[in-house]
């Protein structure tokens, strides 16, 4: 019979339609991605990109040249432009202002045709603190209120080079969603003086139905109330706030190593979705946030939102998250 479940933090609903029941093998399937005559984010192309703002290379190598592992450009077609002030006003009942922000683009690796999931945890770690480097810098510019960091793997997820890259956009504002997410965990706290995520996480250790993945400081979980099929988070086990203040000096070596399990798993489970990755944490200037938690959110992308979809708010799950974790805890990598 179909469940109706509450997503904790923010209130929402989510119908899980176990009658609609799908296995991995009957998902939509990723179509291949069109072949570009020559790809502007391989090495030896740089000058094809606008000049790079971070890299990991050589030390004796120069900036621009070939010789890199990890590229940080900005976007030749920004959604936002850094120039400029927001001029902020009303039009009415209306609020507009500049289209201002900053939209860059992180080139993961120089390898055509490698992905998240076979790189090394090394290689992910390296582009988890290119990640802080540049949410640390743009935080310089009091303009920003926010950035999100995020990854679009395939066509359908909305990648437009098939060569594997991250992007992250600085915003003038606080999304709406990490608003719900803050004010959320924020009511939580109020009543019970206790961080939901945290509580999440050991509710998640002691059921173990839904715990795809865990090291010696993340873990990652199917949530109780996934809008989608084969939705997995990846949380820090100790309470942190801030993605870009990890509590230990290793960085983001156990992130990273969580993260390449969970693309690995469903990479073997569901050949190799298209999917998106985005990285919820507490804005910059917010100092530590009792209540709340940074985490991953990774969506494949095997189902499609239809009208009941968009007219009501709701999603509609074909997959229970406890089978996906069977599927993807029971996948042999």
């Amino acid at each position: 019979m179909p469940e109706l479940r509450k997503d904790p933090i923010i209130d929402r609903w989510v119908i899980i339609s176990t009658e609609r029941g799908k296995r991995p093998v009957f998902f939509i399937e990723e179509p291949p991605p069109p072949k570009a005559a020559m790809c502007p984010l391989c090495p030896g192309n740089e000058h094809m990109t606008p000049a790079e703002v971070y890299a990991v290379r050589p030390s004796n190598s120069s900036p621009n040249s070939p010789d890199w592992l990890l590229r940080v450009i900005p976007n030749k077609f920004p959604a936002l432009r850094i120039e400029g002030s927001l001029n902020k006003e009303g039009v009415g009942l209306y609020d507009r202002m500049n289209g201002i922000g900053a939209h860059e683009v992180i080139i993961d690796t120089p390898v055509h045709g490698e992905t998240l999931s076979n790189m090394s945890v090394r290689s992910i770690q390296n582009i988890f603190g290119a990640f802080k480097e540049r949410v640390l810098d743009l935080a310089k510019d009091k303009r920003f209120r926010f950035t999100i960091v995020f990854k679009n793997h395939g066509t359908i997820a909305g990648a437009s080079l098939d060569h594997s890259h991250s992007q992250l956009i600085s915003l003038p504002v606080v999304p709406k969603r990490i608003s719900e997410e803050i004010s959320g965990s924020m009511n939580y706290y109020r009543q019970k003086d206790r961080c939901i995520f945290c509580d999440i996480i050991a509710q998640e250790q002691e059921d173990n139905v839904r715990v795809i993945y865990e090291n010696k400081r993340f873990i990652s979980l199917s949530p109780y109330a996934s809008r989608f099929p084969f939705e997995s988070w990846i949380l820090p086990k100790n309470h942190e706030s801030h993605f870009v203040f990890p509590s230990d000096d290793d960085g983001y070596r156990d992130a990273a190593d969580a993260l390449s399990m969970v693309l690995k798993k469903q990479d073997k489970v569901l050949n190799s979705p298209p999917y998106n990755f985005m990285i919820h944490t507490a804005p910059l200037g917010s100092g530590d946030m009792p209540y709340y938690h940074w985490h991953i959110e990774i969506i494949p992308r095997l189902t499609k939102m239809a009208g009941f979809e968009w007219g009501t708010g709701f999603y509609i799950n074909p997959t229970p998250p406890e089978e996906a974790t069977t599927y993807l805890k029971e996948a042999d990598i």
